[in-house]
């Protein structure tokens, strides 16, 4: 599956390479002999999707190595420093283009369009359209940020050649010079594009929320044995597109013994790794209460508590020791909230004020997954 993945990411990559490198040179040949920024802008930005689109190849290729001692989790975050990479030159692309344009507008020089000119910009533009669809599917398919990212930039590099075209045709119809300022506008729309890139490439390196399905699918995937009474905290920690490793809370009865535990534990790991590719390095477990029916009773009444109060998410792993007069369980608690810590003293205050004689124990869960 690894390898599949590597050679539809690369063999769409070459694709690209190829038609950028063919569209930039003709582009910059036009636009040298028709002294258009605007075409030039375009040309160099063509040129920029080529290079980037190699960067992804490489950065592919050095994801793609098996792990080793030093780096145990393997290496499928270097597609993400990849793309810092492919950020960087699309903002240098984008910056240059700006300059010139602006350089343009304050010393205008008359742009020489001819029909060819235009026949090799509707070319261009049907080739990146088409290019647009093919690259973006195939990153979507393979879960690849850099080939989704290259698709949505050849449909942007398509509209801007349009505007191209458009201001080619204003001047050889009306004698009026648009390119210098549609030049400033393409130029616009490359810089925010690595700026996006850049956003994506943070997000990924400094860790985002796992998806709501995927959280949900294995949630419902591990509460399908009948052992077990619910799933929380789940965390996933992403090596690479597609490479997550995490951990794990289970409820089960009190009255399981450790090697059915085991057994259970063990079970999930398999399951979850077969079917999402996922693997569950840890799972931890949370008792409950099966043996004292007054328990139930004890649980309602602090569930109402903690659920009185704005913010809680989630309340879960109750367990009351009548051994060791203690209660314990975990609450989650909304990001948005202004001050979390507040709203736990509260609950936890009012937990130990309603049952005095026992020891309150209340873990204050983050909210890593839906």
């Amino acid at each position: 599956m690894k390898d599949q993945r590597e050679k539809i990411i690369v063999k769409t990559s070459a694709i690209s390479i190829l038609a950028n490198f063919v569209l930039a040179g003709f582009k910059a040949l036009v636009g040298l002999l028709a002294h258009s920024i605007a075409v030039i802008s375009d040309a160099v930005n063509n040129f920029t999707d080529a290079l980037s689109s190699i960067i992804t190849i490489i950065g592919t290729k050095l994801a793609g190595k098996a792990p080793d001692k030093k780096h145990p989790y393997g290496h499928g975050r270097v597609e993400y420093v990849t793309t810092f990479i492919v950020a960087g030159l699309v903002l240098y692309a984008g910056i240059t283009a700006l300059v010139e344009s602006i350089k343009k507008m304050i010393h205008p020089e008359a742009a020489d369009y001819s029909v060819i000119t235009l026949v090799i910009l509707i070319v261009a533009i049907v080739i990146k359209f088409i290019l647009g669809i093919y690259v973006k599917y195939k990153g979507k398919k393979v879960k690849s940020d850099s080939l989704v990212a290259s698709g949505s930039d050849a449909f942007n590099d398509a509209i801007l050649s349009i505007s191209v075209l458009a201001s080619a045709v204003i001047y050889l119809v009306f004698k009026v010079s648009l390119e210098a300022y549609v030049g400033l506008i393409l130029s616009c729309f490359i810089i925010k594009t690595g700026v996006e890139l850049i956003k994506t490439a943070v997000n990924n390196l400094i860790g985002v929320r796992v998806e709501s399905h995927l959280a949900r699918a294995i949630k419902k995937e591990i509460i399908k044995e009948k052992s077990i009474q619910g799933a929380y905290d789940l965390v996933l920690n992403d090596y690479g597109p597609d490479k997550y490793l995490g951990s794990v809370h289970i409820e089960v009865a009190d009255m399981l013994t450790v090697a059915e535990i085991d057994k259970l534990s063990r079970q999930i790991t398999k399951n979850i790794a077969e079917k999402y590719g996922v693997f569950l390095h840890t799972i931890g477990v949370y008792s409950i209460n099966t043996q004292d029916q007054s328990v139930i009773e004890t649980k309602k009444q602090i569930t109402k508590i903690v659920f009185a109060h704005a913010g809680v998410l989630q309340m879960h792993g109750f367990y009351l020791d009548e051994s060791s007069k203690t209660i314990s369980f975990d609450i989650i608690l909304d990001f948005n909230l202004k001050d979390r810590e507040a709203v736990y003293r509260a609950i936890y205050d009012k937990v130990q004020n309603q049952f005095p004689a026992y020891k309150i124990e209340i873990t204050l869960d983050v909210d890593v997954s839906d």
